[in-house]
């Protein structure tokens, strides 16, 4: 089993439009929503999603800013492999819409309708500390401590 690079994970999320967020409610249980990974990033260990500052989703990275993604490729028939990708990481919320320009994509128009200028937008940034990844038969975990001081 080859290990694979976080180059190589960047390159299979290409082909994936959405992940799932996962966070801890008040109470304590999970609760997972699908954000738009919008096809269009290069992955070096950050996430970057929009959400409104009102929504749970928030609120609960507010209160705890661990954070895990689910990501799932598809498969196909012709030989294609499956790819799972877990990621263990700590959220933070950007309010600044310097930052909401360097991350929008136009696709993230029919959800905002005034753009970066979204009354109550929140860019949610997850950096990630583990990854984990199953292609076909092969898994592994990539530390992304290790990962920067191997680049």
């Amino acid at each position: 089993m080859a290990k694979m690079t976080l180059d190589q994970v960047s390159e299979k999320m290409r082909d994936i439009d959405f992940a799932i967020l996962s966070t801890r409610t008040e109470g304590g249980a999970l609760a997972g929503r699908p954000m738009s990974n919008n096809r269009e990033v290069d992955f070096d260990g950050d996430s970057y999603f929009f959400a409104c500052d009102d929504s749970r989703t928030v609120a609960d990275i507010a209160r705890d800013p661990q954070v895990g993604l689910g990501y799932q490729a598809k498969a196909g028939m012709l030989g294609m492999r499956p790819f799972f990708l877990t990621v263990e990481g700590r959220a933070s919320l950007i309010r600044d819409k310097a930052q909401f320009a360097a991350h929008w994509t136009k696709d993230l128009d029919r959800w905002f309708e005034q753009g970066v200028d979204t009354p109550g937008l929140v860019l949610i940034k997850v950096s990630a500390e583990r990854l984990h990844y199953w292609d076909g038969y092969d898994e592994g975990e990539i530390a992304l401590a290790e990962a920067h001081a191997n680049a």
